[in-house]
């Protein structure tokens, strides 16, 4: 039987900028941990590695409350 290279081995992890402090200001829209809007949570998993990198480069720069 043939191996399949993406299926050997464990599952590769996904990068996540979550930090399990989960509440979203209503104001701006972002999680007050990850400062990820919850469009973006939901899709996450469904996100290429690139996407997800666009959208973790992206994350210093998003203005949250205090």
């Amino acid at each position: 039987m043939k191996s399949c290279p993406e299926r050997d081995g464990p599952p590769k992890a996904i990068a996540t900028p979550c930090v399990q402090v989960c509440a979203v200001d209503g104001a701006s829209g972002f999680c007050l941990g990850c400062k990820r809007t919850l469009p973006e949570i939901a899709r996450w998993s469904r996100y290429s590695d690139a996407e997800r990198a666009a959208i973790m480069a992206e994350l210093p720069r998003r203005e949250t409350p205090l």
